[in-house]
């Protein structure tokens, strides 16, 4: 495989990464654009790293961390102040986190990527899932048509104290359950038991409620990632493992909180 195609491959989880960092699906993107020309320019930044994938991280760090790591200030609302919160974390925690709970990366891996040491990152990862989880427990709504599945998100969510709002196997069940009690929190499979969409329950909720915070876990994240429309920032490929889920319902309800999330 030439480096065009390690490239085409990983770089929509490197936009899912950007936009989870920035706040915003087109900041996020425009770092992922000057990854790309980074590399172009000097293809030695991924072909001299330990693996191609964590050269073009590495790359984009070096990208991200010369900008000054900007977080997206120009929403407004809610979304205005979850940006500001992501301001008071330490520089490089959100960033071990992500790169080693949601992207998958090894702890030495992220080491290279973001230029610190093993020590140093698995500190930075205990800093952020201190600062993390210091906030209320949130309503979270399951959409899983798969009964094992469901019964195994059931068990993390409620192990780290949030109140599952209810388990829905299809969208008319799912959006009849957010409206009966709106959740924090949407947890959501793609394909449901009926061949009804997730995406379109969520978006059915989003229009009623207007913003939620949403984590798609699914098999098929190349639908998802296509840069063709809004994309959420949280998304976990199946098969997931335990730490993945924790630390995306932990950034996702860390980033849209507000004063009155209550249980």
């Amino acid at each position: 495989m030439n480096l065009a195609d390690v490239v085409a491959a990983d770089l929509p989880y490197l936009r899912r990464y950007a936009r989870a960092l920035t706040g915003s699906q087109p900041s996020g993107d425009q770092y992922a654009v000057a990854t790309l020309e980074a590399v172009l320019q000097d293809p030695g930044s991924v072909t001299g790293a330990s693996t191609p994938r964590v050269g073009l991280y590495r790359t984009f760090h070096a990208i991200w961390s010369s900008s000054g790591m900007k977080v997206e200030n120009d929403e407004t609302g809610a979304q205005a102040r979850a940006q500001q919160r992501l301001l008071h974390l330490q520089p490089g925690s959100r960033e071990a986190l992500l790169l080693t709970s949601i992207e998958e990366f090894r702890p030495e891996q992220v080491a290279e990527i973001i230029g610190e040491t093993l020590d140093n990152v698995h500190e930075l990862i205990d800093r952020a899932r201190t600062e993390m989880a210091d906030r209320t427990a949130g309503k979270v709504l399951i959409i899983e048509d798969e009964a094992i599945i469901a019964m195994d998100l059931e068990g993390i969510v409620a192990g780290i104290g949030h109140k599952i709002t209810g388990i829905a196997r299809t969208a008319s069940r799912a959006v009849a359950l957010g409206k009966a009690e709106k959740p924090d929190l949407v947890l959501a499979d793609i394909h449901l038991a009926d061949d009804s969409s997730g995406i379109d329950a969520v978006n059915e909720l989003m229009g009623h409620f207007g913003t939620l915070p949403v984590i798609f876990i699914t098999a098929y994240p190349e639908r998802l990632l296509t840069g063709e429309r809004p994309e959420p920032a949280f998304l976990i490929s199946k098969p997931y493992n335990e730490d993945q889920v924790r630390s995306a319902i932990s950034q996702a309800l860390f980033v849209s909180s507000t004063a009155d999330l209550t249980v």
